[in-house]
C-alpha cells in the first residue's frame, strides 16, 4: 500500500511540474535554446590517458568544455597535483570543466548512508567549484527499491541548498538500468517536490531508451530545466533490457531518434551543454584525437 500511496502522489504532481519555477516557465514564442558542446571524459578512457591529456584532447577538438569524472580528479591530487593547477590547466586550454560525475549516496533509504553521501557530495562540490566546476552529477546510488519519491524529493531540496552554499549546482540523473530510479516521470518527480527554483535534470539518451521513458516526456520540459544533456545513440541489435552502457554509439550511427530529440531541446530556450558520453570498447581502441573530433563532428549534425 505504502509504495501505491507514493505512486498516486507523484501522479498528483504531474500536472504541476510546468509550474515549479522559473526554470520550469516556457521560453518566449521563437526563442530557440543555444547550445555548447562538451566530452565526457568516459568517451577517451580506455586509451589510458591522464587527466591532463584527457584536457589536451578535448581543446584539440574543438570543445567548449569537459565532464570530469570525480575518481580522476582524485587520481590527479593523489599524483601530487593540486586543484589550484588543473584549474590553471583548464584555464590555460581554453576548455571550461561543465560537470562532474559522482557517486555520492545522498538517496538512500538508510539515514546513515545518506548521511554518507551527504559528507561526501559537499566534499566534492567544494573541489570542484575551486576548478571553476559548477555543476555535479546526482545520481540515485545507493537508494533501493521502491524509492519513495516524496523522501527523495525533500533530500534533492536539501541538496541544492548545499549546492548553492558550495557553488556547485546538483543535477538529478536517472540510469535506465537502475531499477530503483530508472525513468524520467521518477525524476521530474522528484525535481517538482523539491520545489526549487534550481531543480535542474540531467537526461541521457541511452538512459532514456534503456529505462523505457521513451522520449516525449522531454516535450514537457521548458528552459533551464535541463542544463547538461548526455548524447549519444543505441543500436538495433539487442532488445532494450539487454543494452549496456558498452553498446552505445555515436549520435546518428544507432536508431535513436536524434533529430526529433534536437527539436525538442531547441524549443525548450536556455543555454543547454551537450555532453558525449560513450563507453563503446571499439572507440577505446582508436586514437583519442580522432574519437572526440568524430564525435564532436557527429553531434553538430543534430544541432
Amino acid at each position: 500500500m505504502t509504495s501505491r500511496r507514493n505512486l498516486l502522489k507523484s501522479l498528483a504532481w504531474a500536472p504541476l511540474l510546468t509550474l515549479a519555477g522559473p526554470a520550469w516557465a516556457k521560453p518566449k514564442s521563437g526563442q530557440e535554446a543555444n547550445f555548447r558542446f562538451s566530452l565526457n571524459t568516459s568517451t577517451i578512457r580506455g586509451q589510458k590517458l591522464s587527466l591532463s591529456e584527457m584536457i589536451e584532447v578535448t581543446a584539440r577538438a574543438g570543445y567548449d568544455g569537459i565532464e570530469l569524472w570525480m575518481m580522476e580528479i582524485d587520481a590527479y591530487l593523489e599524483s601530487g597535483k593540486s586543484l589550484a593547477m588543473l584549474k590553471k590547466e583548464l584555464d590555460d586550454a581554453g576548455i571550461e570543466a561543465v560537470n562532474a560525475i559522482g557517486f555520492a549516496t545522498w538517496m538512500a533509504q538508510d539515514p546513515e548512508k545518506s548521511s554518507r553521501g551527504f559528507e561526501q557530495i559537499k566534499k566534492e562540490m567544494n573541489q570542484l567549484a575551486a576548478i571553476g566546476c559548477k555543476r555535479i552529477a546526482a545520481p540515485a546510488i545507493g537508494a533501493e527499491a521502491p524509492v519513495d519519491l516524496m523522501e527523495a524529493g525533500e533530500k534533492y531540496a536539501q541538496l541544492l541548498e548545499l549546492g548553492r552554499n558550495t557553488g556547485c549546482m546538483p543535477q538529478l540523473e536517472f540510469w535506465g538500468a537502475f531499477p530503483p530510479f530508472h525513468q524520467l516521470g521518477q525524476a521530474l518527480a522528484v525535481a517538482a517536490m523539491a520545489n526549487d527554483p534550481d531543480a535542474r535534470l540531467l537526461p541521457d539518451i541511452y538512459h532514456l531508451f534503456r529505462g523505457g521513458s521513451g522520449f516525449d516526456g522531454l516535450k514537457l520540459i521548458h528552459g533551464q530545466a535541463i542544463e547538461v544533456f548526455h548524447l549519444n545513440d543505441f543500436p538495433d541489435a539487442l532488445p532494450r533490457t539487454e543494452q549496456e552502457d558498452k553498446h552505445r554509439v555515436y549520435p546518428g550511427d544507432g536508431v535513436g531518434p536524434l533529430a526529433e530529440v534536437a527539436q525538442t531541446l531547441k524549443s525548450m530556450g536556455g543555454t543547454k551543454i551537450l555532453s558525449l558520453e560513450l563507453f563503446n570498447p571499439s572507440l577505446w581502441k582508436m586514437d583519442a584525437d580522432l574519437v572526440a573530433q568524430t564525435g564532436l563532428q557527429k553531434m553538430k549534425q543534430f544541432f
